[in-house]
């Protein structure tokens, strides 16, 4: 699958960091990860982190699929807000959902902090955000929920969100969030890794799994082998291919990134912001003073037709800028799609599909990728060693 088109800011800004070798001949380790995004570099931390013998593979260079297109807005706020979540997944999974996304922004923080990564990590306030007067009972709802559960958030009425330059009718303002350069943050992970053991190897596609006896056969495009204990699959939408379950509705995302703003609002610059409409638009800024501008989702049918949108995104996502932040001088640079999925309730899949084989998957899908990678990361082991773990059960497959 075609994760992305046109090159990403990310890519530009940063351009080649480090490659990798692909491997030219058959190997054993005691875990295999499969797929080299930020989500399979934070899993390789932590096993290494944790002693494991770990081989990373990835058919691309690395870090060359969704982690290249992300926005990377971290927030603690799922898609589905946490009123609704409560009705469909019950007040405990709900709440722990929650709260379990906010902990992971900060302890992303501690990562970054403690492998020195470049990658401009920055705390900011979030706020969510309607451009519509049919939306603000539920944006209150929201609030109040939010507020009744223990998370610091204030009401913003449309008097204070002008004041912030946002032309909007009310919106909540949380504490809890940040931005990160997520190709960076990425590379320096794996160079982390490999300095430490990890044998990491791109453009090797594994094309097939076998179980031998107890052990699994991972069998590559040109015929070599990796035989492991584990395999982890951290592929995400590029999974629909190796479950047989559905579990994901993919859609194409759109992105759009301006020129560097020389007199960029204080205001924009220490917030994030998304908004209630459906599919949501969400806006930011970069550490060099550029805006990115978020959404503009369609159902995903193809990589041809997703990047034939690339002119009509240009236009809407800039213009919906522009109403929501009419004061700010925008000038659209670059354009890029990419790839998502969206689950019924916003929230990941982690552990095993099946209990019996040692294959497990750290699937973050929808606007919460990295907090839920990072969540992950507390639950890999227990699932490696077939113990409980709280994440394991919320976020299992059969649920």
């Amino acid at each position: 699958m075609n994760l992305r088109s046109n090159e990403p800011y990310w890519l530009i800004k940063n351009a080649f960091n480090e490659s990798y070798p692909s491997l030219d001949k058959s190997i054993e380790t005691d875990i295999l990860v499969i797929g080299s995004g930020i989500t399979g570099a934070l899993i390789a931390w932590q096993l290494i982190k944790e002693g494991k013998e770990v081989v990373l593979v990835d058919r691309r260079d690395v870090c060359n699929g969704s982690s290249a297109v992300t926005t990377a807005l971290l927030q603690y706020e799922i898609d589905v807000p946490l009123h609704q979540l409560i009705d469909q997944r019950g007040l405990e999974t709900a709440v722990s959902s929650y709260k379990s996304c906010e902990k992971a922004i900060y302890d992303l923080k501690k990562i970054v902090d403690k492998i020195q990564s470049k990658c401009h990590f920055e705390f900011k306030k979030s706020i969510f955000f309607t451009s519509s007067r049919k939306d603000i009972k539920i944006l209150e709802t929201e609030f109040h929920s939010r507020k009744a559960y223990g998370f610091s958030v204030e009401w913003l009425n449309e008097d204070a969100l002008q004041e912030l330059g946002l032309k909007a009718y009310g919106g909540i303002e949380s504490a809890s969030g940040a931005i990160v350069d997520p190709y960076r943050l990425t590379h320096d992970l794996l160079l982390f890794c490999a300095k430490r053991g990890a044998r990491i190897f791109d453009r090797t596609e594994i094309k097939d799994i076998k179980h031998a006896n107890e052990k699994l056969l991972a069998i590559t495009q040109e015929k070599q082998t990796i035989k492991a204990n584990h395999i982890i699959h951290c592929t995400g939408y590029e999974s629909v291919k190796t479950l047989s379950k559905k579990i994901v509705n993919l859609k194409s995302t759109y992105a759009l990134a301006s020129e560097a703003v020389e007199n960029l609002p204080v205001a924009f610059q220490n917030h994030i912001y998304w908004d209630t409409s459906s599919p949501y638009l969400y806006f930011r800024a970069t550490s060099d003073n550029r805006v990115i501008v978020g959404g503009g989702d369609e159902c995903f049918k193809n990589a041809r037709r997703r990047d034939s949108l690339l002119d009509k995104k240009w236009d809407y996502l800039g213009t919906q800028f522009q109403k929501c932040f009419p004061a700010v001088d925008f000038k659209p640079d670059y354009i890029w799609a990419g790839t998502f999925g969206e689950t019924k309730d916003g929230l990941p899949f982690i552990g095993r599909p099946k209990p019996e084989i040692n294959e497990h998957y750290v699937l973050g899908f929808g606007g919460n990728g990295i907090t839920y990678s990072v969540m992950a990361m507390d639950a890999i082991n227990d699932s490696i060693h077939n113990m409980n773990h709280r994440f394991l059960d919320d976020y299992r497959f059969d649920r």
